[in-house]
């Protein structure tokens, strides 16, 4: 059993939205956790679709492995740098926006058939 990793960093969503989304694919066959994520009404559903398939990509090509075989073994979501901007208000004064965004991390762990 070996695993391949991919990553993605400064995606431009709060790591709280994101991990919401970790909790459909973790521990699932990659084919159904394509499925999961193709059908999810979620923003970061795409990301995390691009992200996975750039995994079996990784996996197939430069490690040689059967695409039937992999699962999805672990998913890190990290936060990241939160980009801070300010609104005007009343009277002068003005508010603190945080635009937040998180490094995503994901594994493909091989399961060989013996």
């Amino acid at each position: 059993m070996s695993i391949v990793i991919s990553s993605i960093k400064n995606y431009r969503s709060s790591a709280q939205k994101v991990r919401g989304l970790t909790r459909l694919i973790k521990g699932l066959s990659v084919e159904k956790a394509l499925d999961n994520l193709i059908y999810s009404k979620q923003k970061a559903a795409g990301m995390l679709r691009k992200l996975l398939e750039s995994a079996i990509a990784n996996a197939e090509n430069n490690n040689g492995y059967d695409i039937d075989e992999l699962k999805v073994n672990n998913l890190i979501v990290d936060e990241g740098v939160t980009l801070k901007r300010f609104r005007a208000r009343a009277k002068g004064r003005g508010t603190r926006i945080l635009k937040r965004t998180c490094h995503v991390k994901i594994e493909l762990l091989n399961q060989e058939t013996e």
